[in-house]
C-alpha cells in the first residue's frame, strides 16, 4: 500500500532530497521543533515525516504527539512508513465541532498549510484555541493571497488570505510572533497596520508562520 505523490502531498522517499516544496516543509518542521513541549497535535499531519521528525529529535521533552489527518488512506501510510511509540495517527475532520472533545488539550499545536485548504478558517481556529492549554503555544504556517473568499491560481486551496486577516486570526491570544518565509529562510517580522515588516523591504515572501501563545 503507498501513495501516489500528487499536488501538493509532501511524501519524502517519494521526491528529489532537492525538491523545493519538500524543502519549504522540512525548513517549517525544524523552525517549530524548539517550541515542542508535553502533549502537541499535529493537525493536518499528511503523510506523517514531520510527525515522525518532531517525536525523534524532540522524544525527551514530548509526552504524546497526536497526528490528524482527514484522508483515511494518508494516514493508514503514515502508521506504516512513519510509525513511532510517541505518536498517535488519527484520522479526524480539522472543522468537527466535537474535535477538542475527542482529542483533550495540548501544550502545544502544529499546524503548517493547513488554513488554505478550509473553507472556514476562523471556526479551524476557534478548535485550535480551545484545544491549546493556558500558556501553550500554536505554530500555524500559511501561503498569502487575495484574500478570504477570493479565487486563487492553487487549484488546491479554497482560497489565501491577505497578511491583514492572518493576523486578525490571532487576536485572542496573550503573545504572537510573526515570522515570513521564502523558500528554506525564515525571518522575524513586525506587525504594522494589517501588514508583516522585515528588514529586507521589497523581498516577496509568500508565507507567513505565526507563533502564538495563549
Amino acid at each position: 500500500m503507498g501513495l501516489n505523490y500528487t499536488g501538493e502531498r509532501v511524501i519524502p522517499e517519494l521526491m528529489n532530497p532537492m525538491n523545493s516544496l519538500l524543502l519549504e516543509h522540512l525548513a517549517r518542521y525544524s523552525f517549530a521543533i524548539p517550541y515542542l513541549r508535553g502533549r502537541v497535535l499535529d493537525i493536518a499531519c499528511g503523510s506523517g515525516y514531520g510527525a515522525f521528525m518532531m517525536a525523534k529529535v524532540r522524544r525527551k521533552s514530548i509526552k504524546e504527539l497526536v497526528a490528524v489527518d482527514y484522508d483515511h488512506q494518508t494516514i493508514e501510510y503514515a502508521l506504516k512508513q512513519y510509525h513511532h511509540p510517541l505518536i498517535n495517527y488519527r484520522q479526524e475532520d480539522a472543522l468537527d465541532p466535537a474535535l477538542p472533545d475527542k482529542l483533550g488539550l495540548f501544550d502545544t499545536i502544529i499546524s503548517f498549510e493547513t488554513l488554505e485548504h478550509l473553507p472556514d478558517d476562523r471556526q479551524f481556529m476557534h478548535q485550535l484555541y480551545h484545544m491549546l492549554k493556558p500558556g501553550g503555544t500554536l505554530v500555524l504556517s500559511t501561503p498569502f493571497g487575495q484574500g478570504r473568499g477570493k479565487p486563487c491560481r492553487t487549484p488546491f486551496h479554497v482560497h489565501q488570505l491577505t497578511q491583514g486577516e492572518f493576523i486578525e486570526l490571532f487576536t485572542p491570544f496573550a503573545d504572537v510572533q510573526y515570522y515570513l518565509q521564502t523558500g528554506v529562510a525564515i525571518e522575524r517580522a513586525e506587525e504594522e497596520s494589517g501588514r508583516l515588516l522585515t528588514c529586507r523591504p521589497g523581498v516577496r515572501y509568500a508565507i507567513g508562520i505565526a507563533v502564538a501563545v495563549k
